[in-house]
């Protein structure tokens, strides 16, 4: 089981057919509560149960209640924002005894903004704003929290610009829930220039031979992975060791980007089978061949590289 997906858009759609949404930045989780069970499991993008990761949301605010919802679980910076690089942490936890001293130090909230099951109903086949309806009359708070839908897109789209959001989604009212599909009736429009990628090698910290410093990234395509750049910034200590975990049983003898790589990126390589998905800002929009000035913003275990073709 996984969520219905947005389309990327070009301009933010207009008229009373459409409802507009706040773009998290966040981790998209499908929550599936049986009923008797008062807690929920909870699904990522890609289907993996991340139940033990986030303490703080599993348990459902309706009690006993079965229900199934779709939302995005969010944490906020230091400028009390949505940053999905703070969940950084959290989201690749396995140990409860961990996720519970996490949470304490980067609690989560669950916005959630689907109801797609409901004391054993399926609303899928439902439109949308009936659905939205269903789920506000829940009257949920604490952890999971209903974000308000509006209007006038075109007003969310600069507020939310203005506030340093990621930017908003756009529904169709009379939009049904299919799930694992891109829908048309649900477009994505992001403001900050960020993009995944997959990784195809690493570099070590200048005099070092074991300590990552850079990953060199690159874009699917019909013809394979294109290189897109080398991404130094932005990995610190946490992620060092985080990236360093997972290629580690990945490493190939020979570069896996079927364009040439520089030689001044190629050199001291460590190559890489590209299989993990990392998260990039840059002063680049999309499409692009170089990144310019790109930082690392998180890994993306909730995607593969087959998503981004």
């Amino acid at each position: 089981m996984r969520p219905m997906l947005a389309s990327k858009g070009t301009h933010v759609p207009s008229g009373d057919a459409w409802t507009h949404e706040v773009k998290w930045d966040g981790v998209r989780i499908l929550a599936d509560v049986r009923a008797g069970s008062g807690r929920a499991r909870l699904l990522t993008r890609n289907g993996n149960d991340a139940s033990v990761a986030w303490p703080d949301v599993v348990t459902s605010p309706l009690a006993d209640r079965d229900v199934l919802v779709d939302g995005e679980i969010i944490g906020l910076n230091d400028a009390g924002l949505p940053d999905f690089g703070v969940l950084q942490e959290r989201m690749h936890v396995r140990s409860a005894v961990t996720a519970a001293r996490l949470a304490d130090r980067v609690p989560a909230t669950f916005m959630v903004f689907d109801l797609l099951r409901l004391d054993g109903d399926d609303l899928t086949g439902l439109p949308l704003d009936e659905r939205r309806e269903r789920l506000q009359e829940l009257e949920l708070d604490a952890s999971w929290q209903v974000p308000s839908a509006y209007d006038d897109g075109q007003m969310l789209f600069e507020a939310t610009l203005q506030q340093g959001l990621e930017g908003i989604v756009s529904k169709k009212r009379t939009s049904r829930y299919t799930f694992d599909t891109r829908s048309p009736h649900w477009i994505k429009l992001a403001h900050r220039h960020r993009h995944s990628f997959v990784v195809g090698g690493w570099r070590p910290q200048e005099g070092t031979s074991d300590r990552l410093a850079s990953v060199l990234v690159g874009e699917p395509g019909p013809g394979g992975l294109l290189y897109r750049g080398r991404v130094g910034s932005g990995i610190g200590a946490a992620a060092s060791r985080l990236l360093s975990e997972l290629v580690a049983p990945l490493t190939i003898a020979e570069s896996p980007f079927a364009d040439e790589v520089p030689r001044v990126d190629a050199v001291g390589t460590h190559w890489v089978q590209p299989s993990v998905v990392v998260d990039v800002d840059a002063h680049s929009r999309a499409p692009v061949s170089r990144l310019r000035q790109p930082s690392f913003r998180g890994v993306r275990s909730d995607i593969g590289p087959e998503d981004l073709l």
